[in-house]
This record gives structure tokens, sequence and C-alpha cells, in this order.
């Protein structure tokens, strides 16, 4: 019996230390409070940025590396502000022609694309359009 407790022991610590330790969290899927995506043009833009329950942001252009940052405790509450009006609708039809910018928006769970901004997701886009330019620059 104590030949057991010699291999049994040393296997149940390495079990429970690979399930319950750091890696879990950071394989634990972060929400995403909301995400925009301008996509088109002419010029071929492809913009997004994610940000996240935690108030951190992921953003990536067409070229470039993506930049990860946090935002100011004022753009959180500015972004949470904007959100709480924001009225997402349904996806608009694309419009005819080659020059035009889709708008994607995620927040909630719910993925819609408009071609001409709605009044209530104006001040979002503008507030995360800032928050590219920013850390894009700064970074």
């Amino acid at each position: 019996m104590g030949i057991w407790r010699i291999v049994l022991v040393p296997v149940l610590l390495a079990t429970l230390s690979t399930s319950m330790g750091p890696a879990q969290a950071e394989i634990a899927p972060k929400r995403v409070l909301v995400e925009l995506r301008e996509q088109g043009g002419f010029a071929g833009l492809n913009d997004r940025v994610i940000v996240y329950g935690d108030g951190c942001a992921r953003l990536t252009r067409r070229t470039g590396p993506a930049v990860r940052t946090c935002l100011t405790a004022k753009e959180r509450r500015t972004l949470r502000g904007h959100l709480g009006r924001l009225k997402l609708g349904r996806s608009q039809p694309p419009p005819r022609g080659a020059d035009f910018i889709a708008y994607t928006l995620v927040h909630d769970g719910r993925r819609v694309t408009a071609y001409s901004l709605p009044a209530t997701w104006r001040p979002v886009v503008r507030h995360l359009e800032k928050i590219m330019a920013r850390y894009r620059t700064s970074g």
C-alpha cells in the first residue's frame, strides 16, 4: 500500500494542478462588449475594433500588426453610454455600385451590417474610430 501512495499522490497532484491552474484562465474566451468592422470603398478599407468586457481592445487594419490596448476609464464610460442608446435594427441590403463602406456592429450577440449609419450607430462608430486613430498612432 505504501508504493501506491508514492505513485498515486504525484499523479493526482499533477492532474489537479493542470486542470485548475492558471492556463485555464488564459484559454477561457473573453466576452466581447462591442465589435466594429469597416470594410470596402475603393481604398480597400478593412478596419476592426473589438472591445472586450474588461475594457481592453484589439485593433486591426488591412496593413500592419494588430494592436492590443486597454481603454481609459473615460473611454469605457463614454462607450457604455453610447451602447446604452444603440438600436441595432436589421442589416441593410448592399447598395448598387462599388464605392461603399460596410459598417458591421456586433453587440449583445447580434451582428448587423449597415451602409449608411443609423442615428443611434453614429456615436458608437465615431467613438470607436477615435479609439482606433488614437491607439494606432501612439503604438
